[in-house]
């Protein structure tokens, strides 16, 4: 019996995907002008969809729409940079300290993350390396336990992905420094020292956002 076809998800869900990805791993860079046209070739579709998803990508802040013209990819400002940073600091400082003594299941993931992560960075994919880099974030602030934390850093998600993109192509040396790094925060949990693990967050973020907005100006 031949296996049933595979069912594509809806026109306007597989635009809005292909656009969003491009813009989170820098293919469509901010300042970029993207058609209705071009974005209804690229992906195969009519118009219809694409409007659709432009208009859901607006809402999240990724684009602006001009009629007629078409849309706008929105650049990383120099505030949402802060923004994100002192965020992620206020979440990650006191989820390192609740995750710590860490269970073994989290050390074996940051390990797994920490060796994808060295992989990524052989093959020089840098797209893949920042999905790697916020997982390991995020996988310390899922063990501190505090679904409500969780949530509001599962926001961030797109921004930290594309700012990560924009540092490591105009810093190719941070995607080593990127996992030493993130190899000395998982030194200090296995040691179970709560401090020294804040203040390798905290060095961390502060070195990403003087990088980034450096990068941004």
């Amino acid at each position: 019996m031949p296996a049933a076809p595979v069912k594509q998800p809806p026109a306007a869900e597989r635009v809005y995907t292909h656009i969003k990805q491009a813009v989170l791993d820098r293919r469509y860079e901010g300042g970029t002008l993207l058609t209705e046209g071009e974005l209804a070739d690229a992906v195969g579709v009519s118009r219809t969809p694409v409007r659709e998803a432009l208009l859901k990508l607006e809402v999240e802040g990724l684009i602006r729409l001009y009629p007629k013209k078409g849309a706008l990819v929105l650049a990383v400002s120099a505030q949402e940079i802060r923004d994100v940073v002192e965020t992620r600091l206020l979440v990650e400082e006191f989820a390192v300290r609740k995750a710590v003594p860490a269970p073994a299941a989290l050390v074996a993931r940051l390990e797994e993350l920490l060796a994808e992560q060295k992989r990524h960075a052989a093959a020089g994919d840098l797209a893949a390396f920042a999905v790697s880099d916020r997982c390991f974030h995020a996988e310390i602030v899922k063990h501190a336990g505090n679904e409500i934390l969780s949530r509001l850093y599962d926001q961030l998600r797109d921004r930290q992905l594309r700012m990560g993109v924009a540092m490591m192509q105009a810093l190719p040396d941070r995607i080593t420094r990127n996992h030493d790094e993130h190899s000395e925060i998982l030194d200090r949990i296995r040691a179970g020292d709560a401090d020294g693990a804040a203040a390798c967050v905290r060095g961390h973020l502060g070195r990403v956002e003087v990088l980034v907005r450096g990068e941004a100006r």
